[in-house]
């Protein structure tokens, strides 16, 4: 059975449900959902491997055949819906590098139609140089000023946002967008016992205040895309604070679902991939949101 999200998109029209195999068969045989991904390095999939031709080291865009879009595109193609996609995430994109050429590439928003029906959308750390803050985490410390000074962007942030979202509306007034939340990467605990952890739960790497600091600033920056989210329209889909990704994070019991240090190892995708999610992170994420609209 397809999602409320696949009949909406498909027919133009909002919450529609109830859509049975036998209808979605027939509405797929007559249209093709046209689905854009657009974002930063959450979005494609930095981290997560198999990545597409000329994407990783060659323009450091790192978009994944595992990320969330092409996982969920791939599961609408194997139940049988018509899906036209382009993917043009990129990692270290911000809202405003979406309107530009970006590592060689023409800006993102130049994918929307006007008869794009879906957008998936992950975007909003690149406005507050969060990679940098999580740098001066592990090489410095992070807590305290540095900190207040993150939080204080993301009001700008959200105003950025509330501009691209409507952007988004203007190239493509019938699509449903869909934003994705970026989760919380490491424990703001102490590291769980007994079970082997990734260097970067290493003492000195991140002091307890530190992971306290640190977790305060996803906290707001989730609720921060969340109301700006609200407020445009849009879907907003997060691992934060969810029964699927709790205890997932780095430094954690259960498997981590984010990049740790490993990610510095020979043949790995270096610096770039630290704290983003892995494979199964994005297969979880996906998950999120196809049973938020109950794609199953």
């Amino acid at each position: 059975m397809f999602s409320t999200l696949v009949r909406t998109a498909v027919v133009a029209a909002v919450a529609v449900a109830g859509l049975s195999a036998g209808t979605a068969a027939a509405d797929t045989a007559r249209h093709t959902l046209n689905v854009v991904a657009l974002g930063d390095s959450y979005g494609s999939g930095t981290g997560a491997g198999d990545y597409l031709d000329g994407t990783g080291v060659a323009n450091g865009c790192w978009r994944s055949a595992n990320s969330y879009s092409e996982t969920l595109v791939a599961r609408l193609r194997d139940a049988g819906a018509s899906v036209s996609f382009t993917n043009v995430t990129c990692s270290g994109a911000s809202t405003a590098t979406l309107r530009e050429e970006f590592k060689g590439e023409a800006p993102q928003l130049d994918a929307l139609q006007p008869d794009t029906h879906v957008v998936f959308l992950s975007i909003g750390t690149g406005d507050i140089d969060f990679a940098g803050y999580g740098a001066q985490c592990v090489l410095a410390d992070c807590s305290g000023q540095p900190t207040q000074d993150e939080l204080a962007k993301l009001p700008g942030m959200s105003q950025n946002l509330a501009t691209l979202l409507a952007d988004i509306r203007t190239r493509s007034p019938h699509a449903h967008v869909v934003l994705t939340g970026y989760g919380s990467q490491l424990t703001d605990g102490p590291n769980a016992p007994d079970v082997p952890l990734d260097p970067i739960c290493g003492d000195g790497i991140f002091t307890p205040q530190e992971r306290i600091d640190g977790n305060q600033v996803a906290a707001a920056l989730d609720q921060t895309l969340r109301g700006t989210a609200r407020q445009a329209g849009a879907t907003f889909v997060t691992p934060y604070g969810t029964p699927e990704f709790a205890g997932h994070s780095l430094c954690q019991a259960d498997v981590p679902y984010y990049r740790g240090f490993e990610a510095l190892a020979p043949g790995q995708e270096g610096l770039e991939a630290v704290l983003h999610l892995n494979a199964t992170g994005q297969r979880t994420l996906a998950d999120l949101i196809q049973h938020r609209f109950h794609l199953s």
